[in-house]
Protein backbone atom coordinates (compact mmCIF):
# COMPACT_ATOMS: atom_id res chain seq x y z
CA UNK A 1 0.00 0.00 0.00
CA UNK A 2 3.06 2.56 0.31
CA UNK A 3 3.30 2.09 -3.55
CA UNK A 4 -0.28 4.21 -3.58
CA UNK A 5 0.54 8.15 -3.52
CA UNK A 6 -3.06 8.08 -3.36
CA UNK A 7 -3.88 9.52 0.34
CA UNK A 8 -7.71 7.67 -0.04
CA UNK A 9 -6.60 4.17 -0.66
CA UNK A 10 -4.17 4.49 2.22
CA UNK A 11 -6.52 5.76 4.80
CA UNK A 12 -8.58 2.77 4.13
CA UNK A 13 -5.41 0.50 4.71
CA UNK A 14 -4.63 2.51 8.01
CA UNK A 15 -8.31 1.56 9.25
CA UNK A 16 -8.20 -1.85 8.21
CA UNK A 17 -4.70 -2.86 9.77
CA UNK A 18 -5.51 -0.76 13.01
CA UNK A 19 -8.55 -3.18 13.46
CA UNK A 20 -6.82 -6.13 13.00
CA UNK A 21 -3.72 -5.53 15.09
CA UNK A 22 -6.13 -4.20 17.71
CA UNK A 23 -7.78 -7.74 18.53
CA UNK A 24 -5.98 -8.03 21.62
CA UNK A 25 -3.34 -7.86 23.93
CA UNK A 26 -0.95 -10.28 22.43
CA UNK A 27 -1.54 -8.95 18.30
CA UNK A 28 -0.79 -5.21 19.95
CA UNK A 29 2.12 -6.04 22.03
CA UNK A 30 3.96 -7.76 18.38
CA UNK A 31 2.63 -4.99 16.32
CA UNK A 32 4.12 -2.50 18.37
CA UNK A 33 7.40 -4.54 18.50
CA UNK A 34 7.50 -5.06 14.86
CA UNK A 35 6.76 -1.31 14.43
CA UNK A 36 10.03 -0.69 16.16
CA UNK A 37 12.17 -3.34 14.21
CA UNK A 38 10.96 -1.23 10.74
CA UNK A 39 11.43 2.45 11.93
CA UNK A 40 14.09 2.61 14.54
CA UNK A 41 14.14 6.49 14.97
CA UNK A 42 10.60 6.13 16.77
CA UNK A 43 11.47 4.93 20.05
CA UNK A 44 7.76 4.87 21.42
CA UNK A 45 6.56 2.04 20.06
CA UNK A 46 9.30 -0.15 21.54
CA UNK A 47 8.03 1.19 24.84
CA UNK A 48 4.40 0.74 24.08
CA UNK A 49 5.69 -2.76 23.19
CA UNK A 50 6.91 -3.63 26.62
CA UNK A 51 4.50 -1.88 29.06
CA UNK A 52 2.06 -3.75 26.27
CA UNK A 53 3.73 -7.24 28.47
CA UNK A 54 3.03 -5.50 31.12
CA UNK A 55 -0.80 -4.84 30.75
CA UNK A 56 -0.62 -8.58 29.30
CA UNK A 57 0.62 -9.84 32.31
CA UNK A 58 -2.24 -7.77 34.41
CA UNK A 59 -5.10 -9.76 32.77
CA UNK A 60 -3.80 -13.30 33.17
CA UNK A 61 -3.14 -12.35 36.70
CA UNK A 62 -6.74 -12.11 37.51
CA UNK A 63 -7.38 -15.65 36.21
CA UNK A 64 -4.79 -16.97 38.02
CA UNK A 65 -4.60 -18.90 42.06
CA UNK A 66 -3.86 -15.63 44.11
CA UNK A 67 -6.40 -13.15 42.58
CA UNK A 68 -8.77 -15.47 42.14
CA UNK A 69 -8.87 -16.29 45.79
CA UNK A 70 -8.77 -12.61 46.94
CA UNK A 71 -11.24 -11.13 44.37
CA UNK A 72 -14.36 -11.67 43.28
CA UNK A 73 -15.77 -12.82 39.67
CA UNK A 74 -17.43 -8.88 38.83
CA UNK A 75 -13.82 -7.49 40.69
CA UNK A 76 -11.97 -9.66 38.22
CA UNK A 77 -14.01 -8.74 35.22
CA UNK A 78 -13.98 -5.02 35.38
CA UNK A 79 -10.67 -5.07 35.84
CA UNK A 80 -9.64 -6.91 33.27
CA UNK A 81 -11.73 -4.45 30.97
CA UNK A 82 -10.10 -1.47 32.23
CA UNK A 83 -7.09 -3.03 31.64
CA UNK A 84 -8.35 -4.40 27.84
CA UNK A 85 -10.02 -0.91 27.06
CA UNK A 86 -7.29 1.76 28.45
CA UNK A 87 -5.34 -0.75 25.80
CA UNK A 88 -7.18 -0.36 22.98
CA UNK A 89 -7.95 2.61 23.03
CA UNK A 90 -4.30 3.91 22.83
CA UNK A 91 -3.67 1.43 20.56
CA UNK A 92 -6.73 3.05 18.20
CA UNK A 93 -5.18 6.25 18.64
CA UNK A 94 -1.26 5.80 17.92
CA UNK A 95 -1.34 2.96 15.52
CA UNK A 96 -2.39 5.09 13.13
CA UNK A 97 0.39 7.87 13.90
CA UNK A 98 2.62 5.32 13.25
CA UNK A 99 1.45 4.24 9.93
CA UNK A 100 0.92 8.08 8.49
CA UNK A 101 4.78 8.36 9.38
CA UNK A 102 5.70 5.50 7.77
CA UNK A 103 3.97 6.37 4.65
CA UNK A 104 5.31 9.75 4.90
CA UNK A 105 8.59 8.32 5.18
CA UNK A 106 8.24 6.10 2.35
CA UNK A 107 7.26 8.78 -0.16
CA UNK A 108 9.82 11.23 1.68
CA UNK A 109 6.64 13.57 1.80
CA UNK A 110 4.65 14.61 5.20
CA UNK A 111 1.16 13.57 5.50
CA UNK A 112 0.41 14.07 8.64
CA UNK A 113 -2.68 15.83 7.32
CA UNK A 114 -4.21 12.52 7.25
CA UNK A 115 -4.13 12.21 11.05
CA UNK A 116 -7.25 14.46 11.01
CA UNK A 117 -9.06 11.90 9.26
CA UNK A 118 -8.45 9.41 12.37
CA UNK A 119 -9.18 12.18 15.41
CA UNK A 120 -5.58 12.38 16.47
CA UNK A 121 -5.30 15.37 18.45
CA UNK A 122 -4.02 19.05 17.27
CA UNK A 123 -1.20 18.02 19.59
CA UNK A 124 0.15 15.04 18.11
CA UNK A 125 -0.10 16.68 14.82
CA UNK A 126 1.77 19.30 15.14
CA UNK A 127 4.38 17.42 17.34
CA UNK A 128 4.92 14.86 14.08
CA UNK A 129 5.65 17.76 12.08
CA UNK A 130 7.84 19.20 14.35
CA UNK A 131 9.72 15.83 14.59
CA UNK A 132 9.93 15.79 10.64
CA UNK A 133 11.61 19.02 10.36
CA UNK A 134 14.25 18.80 13.73
CA UNK A 135 14.28 14.69 14.14
CA UNK A 136 14.14 15.87 18.08
CA UNK A 137 13.17 12.03 18.53
CA UNK A 138 13.52 12.23 22.15
CA UNK A 139 10.48 14.99 22.62
CA UNK A 140 8.64 12.80 19.93
CA UNK A 141 8.64 9.87 22.57
CA UNK A 142 7.37 12.72 25.52
CA UNK A 143 4.77 13.65 23.46
CA UNK A 144 3.55 10.67 22.27
CA UNK A 145 3.55 9.51 26.35
CA UNK A 146 1.78 12.63 26.83
CA UNK A 147 -0.90 11.89 24.15
CA UNK A 148 -1.71 8.50 25.45
CA UNK A 149 -2.39 9.28 29.08
CA UNK A 150 -4.01 12.25 27.80
CA UNK A 151 -6.49 9.79 25.07
CA UNK A 152 -7.45 7.48 28.01
CA UNK A 153 -7.82 10.33 30.66
CA UNK A 154 -11.56 10.91 30.51
CA UNK A 155 -13.10 8.33 28.99
CA UNK A 156 -11.40 5.49 31.22
CA UNK A 157 -9.36 7.03 34.28
CA UNK A 158 -12.77 9.01 34.92
CA UNK A 159 -15.68 6.58 34.27
CA UNK A 160 -17.88 6.76 36.62
CA UNK A 161 -18.25 2.63 36.44
CA UNK A 162 -14.37 1.67 36.97
CA UNK A 163 -14.10 4.64 39.29
CA UNK A 164 -16.80 3.56 41.29
CA UNK A 165 -15.85 -0.31 41.22
CA UNK A 166 -12.22 0.07 40.96
CA UNK A 167 -10.84 3.16 42.39
CA UNK A 168 -12.39 3.61 45.35
CA UNK A 169 -12.16 -0.03 46.14
CA UNK A 170 -10.10 -1.27 48.69
CA UNK A 171 -8.61 -3.72 46.63
CA UNK A 172 -7.26 -1.05 44.86
CA UNK A 173 -6.22 1.05 47.56
CA UNK A 174 -4.23 -1.95 48.78
CA UNK A 175 -2.49 -2.50 45.38
CA UNK A 176 -1.21 1.21 45.96
CA UNK A 177 0.16 1.00 49.14
CA UNK A 178 1.68 -2.48 48.52
CA UNK A 179 3.02 -1.02 44.97
CA UNK A 180 1.83 -3.30 42.86
CA UNK A 181 1.37 -0.48 39.91
CA UNK A 182 4.62 -1.82 38.78
CA UNK A 183 5.75 -1.82 35.05
CA UNK A 184 8.52 -4.21 35.04
CA UNK A 185 11.58 -4.86 32.11
CA UNK A 186 12.87 -8.32 32.27
CA UNK A 187 16.07 -9.92 31.25
CA UNK A 188 16.90 -13.03 29.56
CA UNK A 189 19.69 -13.57 32.99
CA UNK A 190 16.14 -13.19 35.59
CA UNK A 191 16.83 -9.26 36.06
CA UNK A 192 13.90 -7.57 36.87
CA UNK A 193 14.05 -3.33 36.55
CA UNK A 194 11.39 -1.03 36.44
CA UNK A 195 9.62 1.43 38.48
CA UNK A 196 5.99 1.67 40.20
CA UNK A 197 3.26 4.30 40.58
CA UNK A 198 1.31 5.88 43.33
CA UNK A 199 -2.25 7.70 42.53
CA UNK A 200 -2.50 6.18 39.18
CA UNK A 201 -6.00 8.39 38.75
CA UNK A 202 -3.34 11.26 38.65
CA UNK A 203 -2.65 12.27 35.07
CA UNK A 204 1.11 13.63 35.50
CA UNK A 205 1.81 10.51 37.60
CA UNK A 206 1.28 8.45 34.84
CA UNK A 207 3.15 10.63 32.30
CA UNK A 208 5.93 10.88 34.71
CA UNK A 209 6.09 7.19 34.96
CA UNK A 210 6.15 6.80 31.44
CA UNK A 211 9.07 9.30 30.99
CA UNK A 212 10.92 7.64 33.72
CA UNK A 213 10.36 4.11 31.75
CA UNK A 214 11.30 5.98 28.64
CA UNK A 215 14.64 7.05 30.72
CA UNK A 216 15.00 2.81 31.70
CA UNK A 217 14.64 1.74 28.18
CA UNK A 218 16.87 4.18 26.06
CA UNK A 219 19.50 5.92 28.81
CA UNK A 220 20.39 3.02 31.50
CA UNK A 221 22.65 1.12 29.47
CA UNK A 222 20.43 -1.79 29.58
CA UNK A 223 18.50 -1.36 26.09
CA UNK A 224 20.14 -4.16 25.01
CA UNK A 225 19.48 -6.67 27.70
CA UNK A 226 15.59 -5.14 27.04
CA UNK A 227 15.74 -5.63 23.76
CA UNK A 228 16.60 -8.99 23.51
CA UNK A 229 13.98 -10.09 26.00
CA UNK A 230 11.49 -8.24 23.77
CA UNK A 231 12.67 -10.13 20.48
CA UNK A 232 13.71 -13.62 22.24
CA UNK A 233 10.63 -14.21 24.24
CA UNK A 234 7.13 -14.81 22.42
CA UNK A 235 4.83 -12.85 24.85
CA UNK A 236 2.00 -14.99 26.28
CA UNK A 237 0.68 -12.43 28.51
CA UNK A 238 1.93 -14.83 31.61
CA UNK A 239 3.86 -13.56 34.21
CA UNK A 240 5.93 -17.18 33.30
CA UNK A 241 7.37 -15.61 30.21
CA UNK A 242 9.79 -14.22 32.38
CA UNK A 243 9.60 -15.68 35.69
CA UNK A 244 10.99 -19.10 34.12
CA UNK A 245 14.52 -17.07 33.91
CA UNK A 246 14.45 -16.72 38.12
CA UNK A 247 17.52 -18.67 39.77
CA UNK A 248 14.86 -20.61 41.61
CA UNK A 249 12.86 -23.11 40.25
CA UNK A 250 9.10 -21.07 39.47
CA UNK A 251 5.75 -22.94 38.59
CA UNK A 252 3.61 -21.22 36.39
CA UNK A 253 0.74 -19.52 37.96
CA UNK A 254 -1.08 -17.76 36.07
CA UNK A 255 -2.53 -18.73 32.38
CA UNK A 256 -1.52 -17.85 28.30
CA UNK A 257 -3.82 -14.86 27.85
CA UNK A 258 -5.57 -16.56 24.39
CA UNK A 259 -6.92 -19.54 26.57
CA UNK A 260 -7.61 -17.13 29.13
CA UNK A 261 -9.98 -14.64 27.42
CA UNK A 262 -11.94 -14.30 24.07
CA UNK A 263 -11.68 -11.49 21.99
CA UNK A 264 -13.76 -8.54 22.96
CA UNK A 265 -15.17 -6.13 20.56
CA UNK A 266 -15.01 -2.53 21.90
CA UNK A 267 -16.47 1.04 20.99
CA UNK A 268 -16.04 4.20 21.83
CA UNK A 269 -19.29 5.53 23.94
CA UNK A 270 -18.98 8.73 22.63
CA UNK A 271 -17.59 10.84 19.38
CA UNK A 272 -14.01 11.35 20.18
CA UNK A 273 -13.33 14.51 20.92
CA UNK A 274 -9.74 16.27 20.75
CA UNK A 275 -8.16 16.30 24.72
CA UNK A 276 -5.75 19.26 24.00
CA UNK A 277 -7.48 23.01 24.11
CA UNK A 278 -4.30 25.52 23.92
CA UNK A 279 -3.40 24.70 27.68
CA UNK A 280 -0.05 24.98 28.74
CA UNK A 281 1.91 21.76 28.94
CA UNK A 282 5.63 23.11 29.39
CA UNK A 283 5.70 20.97 32.80
CA UNK A 284 5.21 17.77 30.94
CA UNK A 285 8.35 17.48 28.61
CA UNK A 286 10.59 18.26 31.38
CA UNK A 287 13.29 15.79 31.09
CA UNK A 288 12.58 12.62 33.47
CA UNK A 289 15.46 12.69 36.54
CA UNK A 290 18.03 10.56 36.09
CA UNK A 291 16.78 7.63 38.77
CA UNK A 292 19.40 5.62 41.13
CA UNK A 293 17.56 2.53 41.62
CA UNK A 294 15.57 0.90 38.99
CA UNK A 295 16.79 -3.13 39.35
CA UNK A 296 13.87 -4.37 41.55
CA UNK A 297 14.34 -8.02 41.53
CA UNK A 298 14.49 -9.02 45.12
CA UNK A 299 11.74 -5.88 45.76
CA UNK A 300 9.65 -7.61 43.32
CA UNK A 301 9.59 -11.15 44.95
CA UNK A 302 9.11 -10.28 48.37
CA UNK A 303 6.15 -7.45 46.53
CA UNK A 304 4.65 -11.35 45.22
CA UNK A 305 4.85 -12.67 48.54
CA UNK A 306 2.91 -9.80 50.38
CA UNK A 307 0.53 -10.00 47.56
CA UNK A 308 0.54 -13.98 48.23
CA UNK A 309 -0.59 -12.99 52.01
CA UNK A 310 -3.00 -10.33 50.84
CA UNK A 311 -4.49 -12.55 49.01
CA UNK A 312 -4.96 -15.02 51.94
CA UNK A 313 -5.97 -12.60 54.23
CA UNK A 314 -9.36 -11.34 51.96
CA UNK A 315 -9.83 -14.87 51.38
CA UNK A 316 -10.29 -15.79 55.02
CA UNK A 317 -11.83 -11.89 56.04
CA UNK A 318 -14.63 -13.14 52.83
CA UNK A 319 -15.33 -16.36 54.67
Amino acid sequence: MFLSSEPEQFISYINNTTEKENYDNISRTKAYAAYFDRNREIMWPLLASLVSRNAGWSMTDLQGKWFRKALSFEQRHILFMLYEKANWMIFSDAFPQLLVYEYSKYHNKPYFYLLEYFSISRFMINEWSYFWQKRDKHRLVTSLIINEQNVIQQPIIENKQFEKKIFKSMPYFAQEILHFNTVLFPTLNGQLFGFSVVNFQNLTKRIELGKKLAWLLFSSYHFHEFYMFSKTVTHTGSRFDFEKFFPEKKKRQTPFLRTAYPAVSHYIDETKTDWFHGQKINKWFLSAEKQKKYEITDWYKEKQRQLHLFTLVEEFRER
